[in-house]
Formats: structure tokens, C-alpha cells, sequence
């Protein structure tokens, strides 16, 4: 058994491994189809009786490396990549969630995602169930139905920076036969791997750190293996009974721990098409051998701007759960004690009008509809990201009207702290 390498060389090292005479880089395989001699080869990896690339829909060897990548620094088993962060939240939940199911969801995800659960699924004949993430662990329990499928949840809530006790929701998950599907969009596997502490499945939305550069949209849906749906047939029918589109596989039975990633590659995708172009995976490739350099530099540049912004006169508050005194700054230091993020929210004593003044005298940060990437950039999140919910789903959301979510790029972090305060002498008192 070979050597288990460490976060920083799976970063640059796995996903593709060139063979003798092959390019040093991950070619990009820019090419909907893909060749072969005869027809019965081409049956049979229609049928899922051999792995191979046929159709870009399904699967594309960029895309395929990439996507191991991605699993093997999370420590799951299989993953996929699909054109968008939505698109692997959409992917994790229906994928064993049908018409007629039930979600636990937290109420603190990102506006994006409570809108898709809340609403666009709720027309597909599934229904959600929306807890606080900081419950008890009786008012958790109390949350779940007999028709519930799963438990969707965020490591660190984009943009209410709420800490998940992943253990926690990971029990109650379990207890009811369910998994636990955690998004871990703002810590990155380089800070926090949710599979060590009870996680299921994770998704990723890797248009933020991932690719770290603003580019290209995209996302990742990681399975660890670990649930075994074989054990509750009548739940999860789609796994476990024959499925008559692709001649009565059953994929439990066929694919035994990649079942999960095999049927919705070459269900859900075969169906609703949701794929990473090529060119987005190779982009997102060159993002992700410098993840484990540029997350410790966004964490140690967010720790100097919050408690910069704490100190600040017309600051009203300040949230960052790597801040000493912080209400999730127990749970931070267990989960991610390397660091958490590089997002910060606080909010001005002016309120909304305050805001947006400051905002407006931004020189060197951004505003942007966009979070985590290598440029600091600031968003109004009640007027932009969040602005379909209303102000009680707000306050439930642990959206504050007046909460600025300010990503901290890796910059020099006095550059930064000049440009807010510059910015913050503008305001009015």
C-alpha cells in the first residue's frame, strides 16, 4: 500500500496521472463524443456494463479527473462535477429524494439553496422542513417524517457564517435512517473533511475557492461511500429497485459503494444535463493545485480585517467564528482548527443607509454578486443575494437587513484594512 499523501500534494499530485508520452498537464478533452471500433463496445457502455467516455452529457475525461481530484481530497469514494454549485445541491437531495419525499434542511444555507428546497422543489411534490441549526438535539429529531430522505446542511453558512456541529446533525441523521449531506462550499476540504465526522455526502459549489479566481460557475457532488442504502429498500427505491431506463439495474446491487455517483451520472445528468464544460473543469483544475496555499492567506487576512472592523467606532457588530469571544468559536476550533474562511458579515450603527455608503467608497474591494475568490469584494446580501425572501425568512436565514458580507481576498492585508477605513470615514457618525 502506497503512501497516503497529504492535503498540499493531492492538490497538485491526483486526478490525472500522465502515462509514458502523455501531456505533463490535464488536457482538456474539448469534444462532445468520443470514438469507438465497434458497436457492441459502444452497447455495453450504454448499458453500464463497462466504464468508458461515450457522450459529454454523462461523463468527459477532464471533467473525470478533476472530479477524482476533488474526491480524494474530501476522502469520499466517487464525485462528479456538474455547471454549477445549484446544480450539485439539486443533484445531492433528488437523486434519493422523489415526489412525495421529505428534506430537513437548516435554515441558514444560502439564499439560493432555501429558495430551491423551499419552493422550486416544493412544486416537484417534495417537502422541506426548515430547523435551526443550533437546536437541540430533541428539537432536531422532531423535525423528521417518515417520508424524509435526507439532511441538508452547510459546514460554514454563506452568509450567516453559522457553524454546523456536524455530529450532531450527523446523529440525528442516522437515528432516522437518513444521510447527511453537508455543503462545503466556505471551509474547503482543506480546512474541515465533514466525511471524518459523520457526513455522507458533501457538495461543493467551485466557483468559490475551488477555482478561486472568479472564472468559470461550477460544482461537485462527492459521495464517501459510507451509507448504506442497501439497508433501507423501501426508502430508497431508486437505488435499491430495479431501474427499467437502464434494463433493470438495480445499482446497489451492480455498483455496490459507487452506486449513489453512478445513478446520478447517468441518470439524473443522462436526463437533466447539467455538466461541467470541459474547458470550466481544466480552469477549475488550475484552481485547485493552489487551494491549500491560497485558504490558510484568506483565513489569516479575514482574522487581521475582523478584529480590525471590532475595534472600528461605527462597526456595530462584527461575525467571524474565528474571532475569540465569537458564538462559534468552540465549534470553529473543533471542526476547522486550522482556520475557517476568508467571509466576514458585520453591520454599521447607520443600518442599511450606512451600508451602503461605505459600500460605495470601496476603492480597492469590489461589489460583487460573487464570494471566496482571490479579490476582496462586499455584498449587500438583503438587497442583492437574499433580496427573494422575506424579511422573517431573513431573520431565519440569520440574515440581518443591515449584514454586509465582505470576502477577504489575498491581498496585503493592510491594503484591505486602508481601504475600509477609508471607506468607513464616509459614513455619517
Amino acid at each position: 500500500m502506497g503512501r497516503e499523501y497529504g492535503k498540499e500534494t493531492i492538490c497538485i499530485q491526483s486526478g490525472w496521472k500522465p502515462k509514458n508520452g502523455e501531456p505533463r498537464v490535464l488536457p482538456i478533452y474539448q469534444s462532445t463524443t468520443f470514438k469507438y471500433e465497434t458497436s457492441e463496445q459502444m452497447g455495453r457502455l450504454f448499458d453500464l456494463e463497462e466504464s468508458g467516455f461515450f457522450y459529454t452529457r454523462l461523463q468527459n475525461p477532464t471533467n473525470e479527473f478533476v472530479a477524482q481530484k476533488i474526491c480524494e481530497l474530501e476522502g469520499g469514494v466517487a464525485a462528479m462535477l456538474t455547471s454549477s454549485g445549484q446544480a450539485a445541491n439539486y443533484y445531492a437531495v433528488f437523486n434519493i429524494c422523489e415526489a412525495g419525499g421529505h428534506v430537513v434542511m437548516s435554515s441558514t444555507v444560502y439564499g439560493g439553496t432555501f429558495n430551491l428546497l423551499t419552493v422550486t422543489m416544493k412544486k416537484m411534490g417534495i417537502e422541506c422542513t426548515v430547523v435551526d441549526p443550533d437546536a437541540s438535539e430533541e428539537e432536531l429529531n422532531g423535525a423528521f417524517r417518515e417520508n424524509t430522505k435526507c439532511v441538508l446542511a452547510e459546514t460554514i453558512a454563506n452568509p450567516a457564517l453559522v457553524v454546523l456541529d456536524i455530529e450532531k446533525f450527523a446523529r440525528a441523521a442516522h437515528s432516522h435512517q437518513v444521510p447527511l449531506i453537508v455543503d462545503n462550499t466556505f471551509a474547503t476540504p482543506i480546512n474541515c473533511r465533514p466525511f471524518e465526522w459523520g457526513a455522507d455526502i458533501v457538495t461543493h459549489s467551485t466557483t468559490k475557492y475551488m477555482d478561486g479566481h472568479g472564472i468559470c460557475v461550477g460544482g461537485a457532488i462527492v459521495d464517501s461511500g459510507n451509507f448504506d442504502w442497501g439497508k433501507y429498500p423501501d426508502k430508497y427505491p431508486g437505488l435499491c429497485a430495479p431501474d427499467e431506463s437502464y434494463h433493470g439495474i438495480t445499482y446497489t446491487e451492480r455498483f455496490g459503494k459507487m452506486a449513489y455517483i453512478t445513478k446520478a451520472t447517468s441518470q439524473l445528468m443522462r436526463d437533466l444535463g447539467s455538466i461541467q464544460s470541459p474547458q470550466n473543469a481544466f480552469l477549475l483544475n488550475l484552481g485547485l493545485e493552489t487551494l491549500h496555499l491560497r485558504v490558510p492567506r484568506h483565513c489569516e487576512n479575514a482574522l487581521k480585517v475582523a478584529a480590525y472592523l471590532e475595534k472600528n467606532d461605527k462597526v456595530a457588530w462584527v461575525n467571524y467564528p474565528g474571532l475569540e469571544g465569537n458564538k462559534y468559536y468552540e465549534l470553529a476550533r473543533k471542526y476547522m482548527p486550522e482556520g475557517t474562511c476568508g467571509v466576514i458579515s458585520f453591520g454599521l450603527k447607520g443600518g442599511r443607509a450606512a451600508a451602503s455608503k461605505m459600500m460605495d467608497h470601496l476603492q480597492l474591494a469590489a461589489i460583487v454578486t460573487h464570494v471566496a475568490d482571490a479579490r476582496t469584494c462586499v455584498l449587500h446580501p438583503a438587497s442583492h443575494t437574499h433580496r427573494q425572501m422575506s424579511d422573517e425568512q431573513l431573520v431565519e436565514a440569520g440574515v440581518a437587513p443591515d449584514l454586509i458580507r465582505l470576502s477577504v481576498g489575498i491581498e496585503n492585508a493592510d491594503d484591505i484594512i486602508a481601504d475600509l477605513e477609508q471607506a468607513l470615514e464616509a459614513v455619517d457618525g
